[in-house]
């Protein structure tokens, strides 16, 4: 790594230690992603500076609702930095989110050169290379030449307003960026791919870079750019293969890693969201030990249990249903608890 690079990596670890343990920052709306809080812990700002001076992805392990994905794009409000995800799923394959490569435009693009007489220049409206989308890899690596990539994808003479046609935007960046600085990549939900995705992916992240066939280029880490930060994301419900996990850092989170414990995660995480809707401390506590007997009950047996996320569903229920009145609250509680917590009703005969 250049001594620019080595500078950049040093204002990220300057601006990590800006933020507090247990701070709570507000994070900006991004695209699908609302706006939300986030509270660091110790150990995440430790995981996440860990990774940054490794040069490794950083897999965070725990259950859903806990705040994998957010940390993520926390990290990337705090750093400065762009914040460029792919959820994966089930259909998911690892060129995916290095490039895609656009069949059915080119296609169509072939179908409106037959109907409308041959173009002269038929053969470079038809090249491959035209018809291929840098994914999140290729930005993080080098957003230049994605840029460029983008920009010719998008200039094709397929109409944009022809079925089937997608387009091809550039991620959103913060003010004061540049090409180079690096940015943030989340590949969330990597359990829910085939194993063969996270197999996929050592080269690429191995090396900062991966070939692209239907363009001839090589892509790789920018000259003098810094390295992504890539977190990627797993619920454990697949058990990912062991050269992938010997390749990046891991960071598990839990309830339980709370000072406090699970109830003391859970009654801060409350705070956080609704302090100035929920006003009754006990609305909190009542919802979190109902939540934690929910979990006891249903733990070692194969069942769902239900997490952070659904505490948060039923506060937030709470808050549309009787705004500012706590009286209100603690009755309705009682009422609708069963729906965000009992995942199970059926199995367990309630």
């Amino acid at each position: 790594m250049t001594d620019f690079a080595d500078d950049k990596l040093a204002r990220c670890f300057a601006r990590l230690d800006e933020v507090g343990d247990r701070q709570v920052i507000d994070l900006a709306p991004v695209k699908s992603w609302p706006a939300t809080r986030h509270r660091f812990a110790q150990s995440d700002l430790w995981a996440l500076r860990a990774a940054l001076a490794a040069g490794r992805p950083l897999l965070v392990r725990g259950e859903p609702g806990i705040g994998k994905s957010q940390l993520a794009r926390a990290a990337a409000q705090i750093l400065g930095l762009p914040f460029v995800y792919k959820v994966i799923d089930a259909r998911c394959e690892c060129s995916d989110l290095l490039y895609e490569y656009d069949a059915v435009a080119r296609l169509a693009q072939a179908q409106i050169i037959g109907q409308t007489g041959a173009a002269a220049d038929w053969r470079e409206q038809l090249l491959e290379a035209r018809f291929v989308r840098p994914g999140i890899l290729w930005w993080a690596f080098n957003w230049e030449s994605a840029r460029r990539q983008a920009a010719g994808y998008q200039r094709r003479s397929v109409s944009a307003e022809h079925d089937g046609v997608r387009l091809c935007r550039e991620p959103c960046t913060p003010a004061g960026w540049k090409a180079g600085d690096g940015c943030v990549v989340l590949i969330d939900e990597i359990d829910k791919a085939d194993t063969d995705v996270p197999n996929g992916l050592l080269e690429a992240l191995g090396n900062l870079g991966f070939d692209v066939p239907y363009t001839g280029e090589a892509v790789a880490l920018a000259e003098d750019a810094a390295p992504p930060l890539v977190v990627v994301t797993t619920n454990e419900e697949r058990e990912l293969p062991a050269p992938f996990l010997r390749r990046c850092l891991v960071h598990a989170m839990g309830m339980g890693q709370h000072p406090d414990g699970e109830l003391g995660f859970l009654l801060s995480r409350g705070r956080d969201h609704f302090g100035g809707q929920i006003v009754d401390p006990a609305v909190y506590q009542r919802a979190a030990q109902q939540l934690l007997e929910d979990r006891r009950a249903v733990s070692g047996r194969g069942l769902v249990k239900p997490g952070a996320a659904e505490y948060i569903d039923l506060l937030r229920a709470l808050t549309k249903l009787c705004p500012s009145d706590a009286a209100a609250q603690l009755a309705v509680l009682a009422k609708i608890e069963r729906f965000a917590l009992d995942k199970n009703s059926k199995e367990l005969g309630w």
